[in-house]
Formats: structure tokens, sequence, C-alpha cells
């Protein structure tokens, strides 16, 4: 089979992602679950001709040079991967992620509603976090749509590779490429404070150059979107500060104690019914929240969410209750989830 007709079938399946690899048939990621398909195992060859016909002359240069290329896809009916070639023990492989077609609205991805006050905000750092395949990148392309859609602010967003497209609607989008359009995440965020940016998104917070530049724009007027791999609001921000060097790190506490608006971290679970729901945590920050980040006593922010509720903060395992009781869940699939497994067992009795 050729790239193109195997990107057909990812999408006519409804997977999430594509896997190539020598020894197998191409494998299907659907409703999290990894399905080996019907066609022909793929050998040496017939993997590398595969690869070779997803890469640009430049990124497959890029193979031979580094071990691996990434970047994003275009098929024939409109629908965009995300792809990642590799070497592997000297062979070739490749893993390509379907992107949805449509942006979602804040109903459809599940996000509480009154995270949209958050996008009002004319300034500060919002965090979205969760493992790989959460649904950070769907989530984000639904809060730029919502700026974009609702107000007259020029958003620009760096990520690697660039996924979902943006159109010009009520806000001015501007969407740079690292490797295409801009060496690396740290370049690309010096620049961008001359480029009269009211938002920017970073596609990921992964070196303290960047984390460093996202944080002094959130300080100096800008609203910063930015994700990391982790789960929870507490580690979030424990993943940031233990970023710094020691003698750096009771000053970051400071001002993330201010900068930061509000941290949402999600995971993407299997319905009881098919498909797929994510649960979220919401942390805002308020002064209490503020107060615990500047002392170093991070450990008390799942409780002081716990106690916030009526402020429109929820944790992870408070959402993960409501979706069994709901029916949307199993049992299994909420403790295998939680952060506190013996809570959740104790409230559902």
């Amino acid at each position: 089979m050729q790239a193109n007709q195997l990107m057909a079938m990812t999408i006519e399946r409804g997977a999430s992602d594509l896997h190539l690899n020598p020894g197998r048939p191409p494998v299907l990621r659907v409703n999290g679950a990894l399905v080996s398909t019907d066609a022909a195992v793929l050998d040496d060859a017939a993997t590398e001709t595969i690869c070779r016909e997803l890469c640009s002359d430049e990124d497959w240069e890029e193979v031979a040079r580094m071990g691996t290329s990434d970047f994003g896809l275009a098929h024939e009916t409109g629908n965009r991967f995300r792809v990642s070639v590799m070497r592997q023990r000297g062979r070739y492989s490749a893993v390509l992620r379907l992107i949805p077609s449509e942006l979602l609205t804040f109903e459809q991805i599940g996000l509480p509603q009154n995270c949209i006050e958050l996008l009002k905000r004319p300034r500060g750092l919002i965090l979205v976090t969760g493992p790989t395949g959460s649904g950070k990148t769907t989530t984000l392309a639904t809060m730029v749509d919502w700026i974009n859609s609702n107000q007259t602010r020029h958003i620009v967003t760096i990520e690697d590779p660039i996924e979902y497209y943006h159109t010009h609607k009520k806000g001015l989008v501007t969407q740079r490429e690292i490797g295409s359009d801009v060496p690396d995440f740290p370049e690309a965020m010096r620049r961008v404070l001359r480029q009269d940016p009211d938002v920017i998104l970073l596609g990921e917070m992964r070196d303290l150059a960047t984390i460093s530049a996202a944080i002094t724009a959130a300080e100096t007027g800008h609203l910063v979107f930015g994700t990391l791999h982790t789960t929870g609001s507490a580690r979030t921000v424990d993943r940031i500060i233990d970023a710094f060097p020691a003698n750096q790190q009771e000053q970051i506490r400071a001002q993330l104690s201010v900068s930061i608006v509000a941290v949402i971290s999600q995971v993407l679970l299997p319905r009881v019914d098919g498909g797929r729901v994510a649960a979220f945590e919401v942390m805002m920050m308020n002064p209490a929240i503020g107060n615990l980040i500047r002392k170093n006593e991070t450990n008390k922010i799942q409780s002081t969410i716990q106690t916030s509720r009526r402020l429109g903060m929820t944790t992870l395992d408070d959402h993960l209750l409501e979706l069994v009781r709901a029916g949307t869940i199993t049992r299994e699939v909420a403790l295998d989830a939680a952060q506190s497994k013996a809570d959740i067992e104790a409230r559902l009795g």
C-alpha cells in the first residue's frame, strides 16, 4: 500500500495513530488500543519506501543526518497528520498522528465553561498539561479558536510541527513552525515580543530558556499558553521550578505565584459506549494557591483545589467520579487514572 492509501485507511477507521514497522502489518490505534490491519506484513524495503514517500527532500535528509524527522503532512482529503519518521536498529519506521480536521467547541471536548473566562484575561500564563496523546493540542486549538472568533487580538503560535491551521477571524493569527520558519523555541520566543502579540501559544515548554521567556512574556502584558507533559497542578508547578538552578528557585516561585492564571491537566479515557472522553483537573490562581507556591508548599495545592469548587476549580479525581456516576466511564478506568485510588474507592463505596 502507498502512503496516501494508508493515511486514507487511518481516516476511514477513525484511528488516532498509524504505526509502520518492519515485520508487522500497518497497526492503528483505535480508541486507545493498538489494532493490526489485514494488510500485508511490511518488510524493510516496503517500510523504507513508504517512509521516503512521506518525507520531503529536506525531511529525508534530516532522517539521514539525525535519525528522526518530525513534520506536519496534509492528505488529499484535507486531513492533516503529525508525522515522525525514524531509524531504529538500522531500519525505518514511522508514526502518523491524525489531527482532527475540525476545531472542536468547549462542549465537545468537555472543558468546563468557566474556563472561557480565563481566555478574556489580558495577561498571564495558562498551562495545559497531561501525558502524550491526552488531547492537549486539541484543547489549545479550541482555546485559540475561541479567542480568534471572539476578540480582536494578535495570536502568535510557535509549534513543532503546526498541527491545526487557523484562519483569520475577528483576531489575527500568525503560526510559526520550528525548523521551517524559525530554528528553535528559544529563538522564536526571543523574537516574538517584537511581533506585537497579544496572545502567545508555545507548543512545548521543553527547556529552561523557553520556560523563562514564557514567564517573562506573561509578566509583561501577554496571555501565554504552554504545555508540559505533567499530570496534576502541583507536579506542573514543581516541574517548572525544578528546571531552574537552586539559587533562582525562590525568585521563580514568586514570579509564578503572580503570573500563572490557571493549570488545566487532562487525561483521555475510553468511554463505556466506545470512543474516548477527557477528564480534567482545573486549578485557577487565587491568593491561597499563590501563597502556597511562594512558600514552597505545593503539596497542599490539591486540597486547596478541593475546597475551591465554588470558584470553578476541580480535581481530576472529582471529575473522574462525575464521569463514573454519569455512566460515561467504568469504575476500573477511573481507578487506573486516579491520583488517589484509595480515595475514589472509598467515595464510590
